[in-house]
């Protein structure tokens, strides 16, 4: 009988650890941002001793993008994802998301003004906030300081013009031995459509015809098909940008860490690694102008499954990830541009101490941003339309033939596409 009295509270026990409830949640990037992300769930767990979180890291976030849509397929999704906006509405049309905009409304801990109204506009589907947004950046320049002195060349101002920046890349882009091969190089870029778009804008044109309801790319449009000309010329007539073998050697990301390009074009996301790994000193710029100012929003957020089996605890990591706590934490590690308008207007941000020295960048260049629009097929038409940016900057067809088949090879996409 005392044995029996004795084993009850045990079993107890032990119902009452299995009732925990464990939260999956799903992330990609560098060892370095994978790191803020350890950090935060220790955090979060040291608060909130009565939920787990599972945390799964996949390095790539191609990779990531394709496990993602495999296990939502299959009904296995993680209870959280972290997404660009560019990928929520594929989601979002499917119904594989809950909606987070009345939790947040019924949040004690973050209301929407505390938020820049852009990142939650661009996790708006049908009318309702999807996703929580962690974060807010733009397109810059980042650039080795110590190129540019060597060069004698003036780091770039908050007003630089295109004109100014292929100057200078032209300046950084050397053959320091004379044998006809190009040793360092003055800038490198993805070939993307997502590169190109805050050109194009800066241009006067349109990457499609109509924003709201878009309905075919509109590259091949004069304004838009000159700015498409002057980002293919950097490779193809001015050799400031590996060309397709040179890329396929060693990519413009690595050759920056490495010290042989003098500037890179990333948004936020590139910092911690550049921090950890770049031996050299380096700050970032604001894009070079066009005609006029424009940048291009990149936005990540966290999103809850519709299927997750514990709704309640995965929005109480979701609301603590996005509370001034949770993002100061992610933002020391140099991974994020913060979407709460308080943090990134703190030290935790704008911390002089740490590369790079420029970061209020970030927040000067917030009026000037844009959207890709939303439609359930974007990243079907990104891609494709990228395939043919990638061929006219590497010399396989002029930037006219590649305006010409993005647009026609992405207008089934575009038929077929959902827009909130």
């Amino acid at each position: 009988m005392r044995r029996i009295i004795w084993l009850v509270p045990l079993l107890l026990l032990f119902a009452c650890r299995q009732e925990k409830p464990v939260v999956s949640f799903m992330v990609f990037g560098d060892p370095a941002e994978y790191a803020a992300y350890e950090a935060l769930v220790a955090a979060f767990e040291a608060e909130n001793t009565d939920i787990d979180i599972s945390l799964t890291h996949i390095p790539s976030s191609k990779d990531y993008r394709t496990k993602l849509a495999t296990d939502f397929a299959a009904g296995t999704p993680p209870d959280i994802a972290l997404l660009n906006y560019r990928r929520v509405p594929g989601f979002a049309a499917a119904g594989q998301f809950e909606p987070l905009g009345p939790y947040l409304d019924r949040s004690d801990v973050i209301q929407r003004a505390d938020f820049y109204p852009i990142t939650l506009d661009s996790f708006t589907w049908q009318g309702e906030v999807v996703c929580i947004p962690q974060n807010i950046s733009s397109l810059v320049v980042y650039y080795n300081r110590d190129l540019f002195a060597a060069a004698g060349i003036d780091e770039p101002g908050d007003d630089w013009t295109w004109d100014d920046f292929l100057a200078a890349a032209k300046a950084l882009t050397l053959d320091k031995d004379g044998d006809g091969t190009t040793d360092q190089f003055g800038v490198g870029v993805e070939p993307s459509l997502y590169r190109i778009a805050p050109f194009v804008w800066q241009n006067g044109g349109r990457i499609v015809d109509d924003p709201t309801y878009p309905t075919q790319l509109g590259l091949t449009r004069l304004p838009s098909l000159q700015a498409l000309q002057w980002f293919v010329d950097l490779q193809t007539v001015h050799g400031v940008a590996p060309n397709r073998l040179e890329e396929a050697a060693i990519d413009s990301e690595t050759r920056f860490v490495q010290g042989t390009t003098a500037m890179y074009l990333n948004s936020r996301r590139g910092t911690p690694t550049y921090r950890e790994s770049a031996a050299f000193d380096w700050d970032i710029a604001p894009l070079p102008r066009g005609q006029q100012a424009a940048g291009i929003l990149h936005s990540d957020a966290y999103c809850l499954s519709a299927a997750a089996k514990n709704k309640d605890a995965a929005w109480r990591f979701i609301e603590f990830a996005n509370s001034p706590t949770g993002q100061t934490i992610v933002a020391r590690s140099g991974r994020t541009v913060p979407s709460l308008i308080a943090v990134a207007e703190s030290e935790a941000f704008l911390d002089p101490a740490a590369r790079p020295a420029r970061s209020r960048v970030f927040l000067d260049t917030i009026p000037d941003l844009q959207m890709v629009p939303l439609i359930s097929t974007w990243e079907e038409i990104e891609s494709t339309a990228s395939e043919e940016i990638e061929r006219a900057f590497f010399g396989d067809i002029t930037a006219e033939e590649a305006a010409i088949l993005a647009r026609d090879r992405t207008e089934e996409y575009f038929t077929l596409g959902v827009r909130p």
